[in-house]
């Protein structure tokens, strides 16, 4: 069993053209793990092509690497428009704080508030969401996988 990354020695930064083929195994293999009935292998290419559609439009990546420069998430969001479109976290760092370093570095690009969808048939994501604040908003459909979703919302506490 690998043992949690270190926190303190976790680096965050933007995403790079080097670091492509990396994130996109990651994203497979935090989606094989999460729902193993789809083959994401076969959705490689839909995914290289859709992180290259969310860049045109303004979304950002950011990344979390181990010390040895080993990718172990990464987020992307656009900050205008305050939309989170990915968080994916390699298995192996599931639990290990590394997604919600990752919502922390949403919610400095993105202070006012950030949205998302959510596959109503990941009950571990949807659980991890509210922890952080997020509340349920709507209902959709995942245009690719047909899979019911949540639309959830968080937005900073205006407290005076």
């Amino acid at each position: 069993m690998n043992q949690p990354p270190n926190s303190l020695n976790l680096s965050i930064c933007s995403y790079v053209e080097s670091d492509r083929d990396a994130l996109i195994a990651l994203w497979v293999a935090s989606w094989q793990e999460t729902m193993p009935a789809i083959d994401f292998n076969a959705r490689r290419a839909w995914f290289t092509a859709h992180l290259k559609s969310l860049e045109a439009a303004g979304f950002e990546t950011v990344c979390v690497f181990d010390p040895a420069h080993t990718l172990l998430g990464f987020v992307t969001l656009n900050p205008e428009t305050h939309e989170l479109d990915q968080l994916a976290v390699t298995p192996p760092a599931w639990g290990s704080g590394v997604a919600a370093r990752l919502l922390d570095a949403a919610r400095c690009l993105s202070p006012d508030a950030l949205v998302l969808d959510v596959n109503f048939d990941n009950p571990r994501a949807i659980r991890f969401y509210e922890r952080e604040g997020f509340s349920r908003i709507g209902e959709g459909i995942n245009a690719v996988s047909g899979l019911k979703t949540l639309r959830m919302r968080w937005s900073p506490s205006r407290e005076i």
